[in-house]
């Protein structure tokens, strides 16, 4: 690590639970970010800022002016460029050291299966349950851990998907693939806008950990946040054994 590097990460390096040896492993990882907008600019961020030296950026959509309520990686001066492009610029601004790839496309099976190998962590930030259920069946298959965020209106919500741990699941054995979920966009139903800062934080800390060794994950555990009343709520989410997705891959 470079004096530069010591002085930039100094406020990480004084925590014992991450230290030289956790940045280190910060600076050597790669995260995988699907989404950049309201919970992926808080991400994208973060990972930026605290070090972790290769990001990999995919979102199909462009800034636009609605977006700006909450998507704090955009700006005036980049309206119409692709998302990925404007919060691969932002982390730039505040740290040009990470290897920082956007990928302006959309996120399918064949895509992901490359990218999430690729990995060390992955994080959840889009917006529809099919592009959540491709991003969970190539992270099953890859053994890579998957932060999981959402929010809408005034409801967050957070976990871990890692099964790599024997006791936890994976996406699809909360929310089948075969379920019927009506699908909820902010463009239609509005979010608040910390909301989406305070989930995407969270995601980016809960990959931090992972990445640095540091601290105990949300695998197993969801959190889901009521914003009118600032109300937090836990609910223990075990593997389902029958899970169509999982089912028979045990912990590796």
């Amino acid at each position: 690590m470079t004096d530069d590097q010591l002085l930039r990460y100094s406020r990480h390096i004084l925590l014992e639970e991450i230290g030289v040896e956790g940045q280190e492993r910060l600076l050597a990882a790669h995260a995988l970010v699907i989404g950049a907008g309201g919970l992926g600019s808080p991400v994208a961020l973060y990972l930026g800022t605290g070090g972790v030296g290769h990001i990999t950026l995919v979102d199909h959509d462009t800034v636009d002016l609605t977006n700006l309520q909450r998507q704090l990686a955009h700006s005036m001066a980049r309206l119409g460029m692709p998302k990925a492009e404007s919060a691969r610029q932002a982390i730039a601004a505040i740290n040009p050291e990470p290897e920082v790839r956007a990928i302006a496309a959309r996120a399918d099976a064949a895509s992901l299966d490359q990218w999430v190998r690729q990995a060390d962590v992955v994080i959840d930030c889009c917006d529809n349950f099919a592009t959540r259920h491709a991003v969970n069946a190539a992270c099953v298959k890859h053994a890579r851990p998957l932060v999981s965020g959402a929010a809408i209106r005034f409801d967050g919500q957070i976990t871990v998907y890692d099964t790599r741990e024997q006791e936890s699941p994976c996406y699809a054995c909360l929310f089948a693939p075969s379920d019927d979920f009506e699908e909820t966009r902010c463009a239609t139903m509005g979010v608040f806008a910390p909301l989406v800062g305070i989930i995407g934080a969270m995601q980016a800390a809960e990959a931090l950990k992972l990445l640095s060794g540091a601290g105990t994950s949300l695998a197993g555990r969801l959190l889901m946040l009521d914003g009118r009343a600032m109300e937090w709520n836990e609910v223990r989410v075990p593997r389902n054994p029958s899970c169509p997705v999982c089912r028979g891959r045990m912990a590796r």
